[in-house]
């Protein structure tokens, strides 16, 4: 294969992967494994996962987490709903990974969260989206 046809293929695959990561954006919250992403992306799911990560620091799945972790964030500091029905409003089917997620990337359990979140006030929504938003301890590969 000649460089011109590598680097068009290369293209070709990162327009593939640009599409995966905005479907996980826009379907965070529907049962998504690497498996369907990677038959909608048309690629083997090995294949995905390695060029997902490549190209955006983090494998798929942990990409898909933190979506649902930020999304439980924004709505952990409403106050109006359970931790367990954020839970399953994002996506997750399992509060126990669900929380230990959480945990891993905001630094406290959703719990904690939610009660510290909903009795600070004065700070606007977005500001707060920014200021809290999860960020996943990236490590050399």
């Amino acid at each position: 294969m000649s460089s011109r046809a590598a680097a068009e293929q290369r293209l070709v695959d990162l327009a593939r992967l640009r599409k995966v990561r905005d479907r996980i954006d826009r379907e965070y919250a529907q049962p998504l494994d690497v498996e369907a992403l990677a038959r909608g992306a048309n690629m083997s799911a090995g294949h995905l996962s390695r060029e997902f990560k490549q190209a955006f620091g983090e494998s798929p799945y942990a990409y898909l987490m933190t979506r649902r972790i930020e999304r439980a964030m924004a709505l952990l500091r409403r106050g109006d709903l359970s931790v367990t029905e954020v839970c399953f409003a994002v996506g997750c089917s399992s509060l126990g990974t669900f929380s230990t997620r959480f945990t891993e990337l905001v630094g406290v359990p959703p719990s904690t969260y939610r009660r510290e979140a909903t009795s600070t006030t004065g700070m606007p929504s977005c500001v707060a989206k920014q200021v809290t938003r999860p960020i996943r301890e990236r490590r050399p590969a």
